[in-house]
């Protein structure tokens, strides 16, 4: 069994590492960060990242932004300190391709593997062992790392070399998005109009507009559970990414521009950490009806 440490033991990086612990492996930890009481018991709690990446054989990051890994592994008491040849580092974050790449080149320069490997599924993939993961690297670094990702996902690939898992990941939070606005689009039309909109919702499962997005994120918009989840403030600083790659492209993404407004009107409204369902909000605000209300009991959307 792999010695793996594991920087990042948020929302969805505490069910990622306890299914690692399932799976058999020994987790080492920074204790300079929260680590939940479950983990500080079954993990051996160290006091640096340098000292994470001295432990284990294989790195594994997930933090919430660029910056962030920058600083796991770049700082003073950072992993890149801790590093000796033959080691992999796997960020399962998701952040910049072009700073992926960056950082790929300064920890290869060590001596050492790196797979960008973020993920898609949420806090109930992350429980569940369902994730979907996309992978840039070596194949040989991806072949090794490829027992531990079947621990905490189901939808496993390799997309290229290093920065690619990224550029998959935007493109996934793309999609994400703007079938999050269709959904509440469609969800508000329906309640406007005097349908029972959880109604709707369940007779479209059974047609083409089915999604796993109509499934999950339409019932927490009929149910009003905007807790998250995936926070809104995450979802905006990785369509923050696609906007930025697309005015370095040359290229226009209009639809991602409209979803990252109306993500913007919600985090006015103090919602960055309601999940990203909570779009609805945004169009809620702007039509005065809720979706969730009674047909006919009209009240202005708080």
């Amino acid at each position: 069994m792999a010695k793996i440490g594991f920087i990042g033991l948020g929302i969805m990086g505490a069910h990622m590492a306890r299914n690692l612990i399932k799976g058999g492996h020994s987790l080492f930890v920074n204790g300079a960060y929260p680590v939940p009481e479950d983990l500080a018991k079954t993990t051996s709690v160290v006091a640096s990242s340098t000292a994470v990446a001295q432990a284990a054989d294989i790195v594994i990051i997930m933090v919430p932004d660029t910056p962030d890994v920058a600083n796991v592994l770049f700082a003073d008491d950072g992993v890149a300190a801790g590093l000796t040849k033959g080691k992999l580092v796997i960020d399962m974050s998701s952040i910049s391709p072009l700073d992926t790449q960056a950082f790929a080149k300064k920890i290869n320069a060590l001596g050492v593997d790196y797979l960008d490997a973020p993920v898609s599924g949420g806090e109930v993939g992350a429980r569940e062992a369902s994730l979907t993961i996309m992978v840039g690297g070596p194949e040989q670094a991806f072949a090794t790392a490829k027992p531990l990702f079947e621990l905490m996902g189901k939808n496993i690939s390799l997309i290229g070399d290093n920065g690619a898992g990224q550029t998959c990941k935007v493109a996934n939070q793309i999609i994400v998005a703007l079938n999050i606005e269709a959904v509440a689009e469609a969800l508000l039309f329906a309640s406007r109009s005097g349908a029972d909109p959880e109604r709707v919702r369940k007779a479209l499962m059974g047609g083409f507009a089915s999604s796993r997005i109509l499934e999950v994120h339409g019932e927490r918009m009929t149910k009003r559970t905007f807790n998250p989840g995936f926070r809104i403030e995450l979802h905006q600083k990785d369509l923050n990414l696609a906007l930025d790659g697309a005015r370095k492209l040359g290229i226009a993404l209009p639809h991602t521009a409209s979803a990252q407004q109306l993500f913007s009107v919600c985090a006015a409204h103090g919602g960055k950490a309601w999940d990203h369902s909570a779009m609805v909000r945004a169009l809620e605000i702007m039509a005065n009806h809720e979706v969730a209300q009674a047909p006919g009991n009209e009240a202005k959307a708080a």
